[in-house]
């Protein structure tokens, strides 16, 4: 029997009637749905609620939301392995790519297995602060070194593989994957890379001059940014969603993680269609 996780987004109110046709949908068949116990009772699942999913033998992870919430289950189940692919009830849907509208033909998909898993890059990244080096986490999208809010410019340096490339005076700088740029990479200026091309990239944030400009570097390459500011409000994120604080002196050590993510596609999923559809719309 198939053990699928779901993780809903509880912000988001169409998360309880996706739910609701999960639930119909897989109510006859040989299929194991465990989610938080909390959730579970949340959704009014309590047959599904679990103490513990880490204790649980998952086969793949199911999220309902956008890109975001795809990205924080991918970070969660990225120890072990485990695919993962999301419901899209967002905004834009890159990487959570199940519509509604095709809801219970996906659902199938996943029973008969008729997907197909698809490795990501993913990145990791560690600081070094007053002498002693500690890993912070992962990103499937970018780790993102920015400014408070009220906060002056940084002043960062930049290095790879060991050599100087240049001093940033600017907001900040994000080193993405190439799955994370058409995310805030995208924002700040930063090129779209398909996702199957082994490449980081490296974006400042509105940088105070007009030589410094987005670079595309091989994945297996190491990023190292020394932070010259003076200030105290200075943040490292990944994804958007884990933060640290980090101090003037830190050094930040961003790489190619030792492990890919796997996210589930289907066949019939165009990147460049989507790409059109996402950002361009139906023209």
């Amino acid at each position: 029997m198939k053990t699928i996780a779901v993780f809903p987004n509880v912000n988001k109110t169409e998360s309880i009637d996706v739910m609701r046709r999960i639930k119909r949908f897989f109510s006859e068949k040989a299929v194991r749905i465990v989610m938080s116990k909390e959730k579970a009772d949340i959704f009014s699942c309590p047959e599904f609620g679990v103490d513990d999913l880490t204790r649980e033998r998952i086969d793949l992870g199911v999220s309902i939301g956008g890109d975001g919430t795809l990205l924080g289950v991918c970070r969660r189940l990225y120890d072990e392995k485990i695919p993962a692919c999301g419901i899209n009830i967002g905004r834009v849907g890159f990487l959570a790519d199940i519509e509604l509208s095709e809801l219970e033909a996906r659902l199938e998909d996943l029973l008969v297995g008729n997907y197909q898993i698809v490795e990501r890059t993913v990145i990791s990244g560690s600081v070094a602060s007053k002498g002693n080096r500690r890993f912070l986490g992962h990103g499937l999208n970018d780790v993102v070194i920015s400014k408070g809010g009220l906060s002056r410019m940084l002043h960062l340096g930049l290095r790879v593989n060991d050599t100087y490339i240049d001093d940033y005076k600017a907001d900040g700088v994000i080193v993405a994957t190439a799955t994370g740029s058409t995310a805030y990479s995208l924002s700040a200026g930063g090129p779209i890379v398909n996702p199957n091309v082994p490449a980081l990239l490296i974006t400042p944030i509105c940088p105070h001059t007009l030589d410094a400009r987005p670079m595309i570097i091989p994945d297996t390459d190491e990023v190292e940014i020394y932070i010259a500011a003076v200030h105290q409000d200075i943040q490292l994120t990944f994804d958007g969603q884990e933060s640290f604080q980090l101090l003037p002196g830190d050094v930040v050590y961003i790489r190619k993680g030792k492990n890919p993510a796997n996210i589930i596609k289907f066949g019939d999923k165009n990147y460049y269609q989507t790409l059109k559809n996402k950002l361009w719309g139906n023209t």
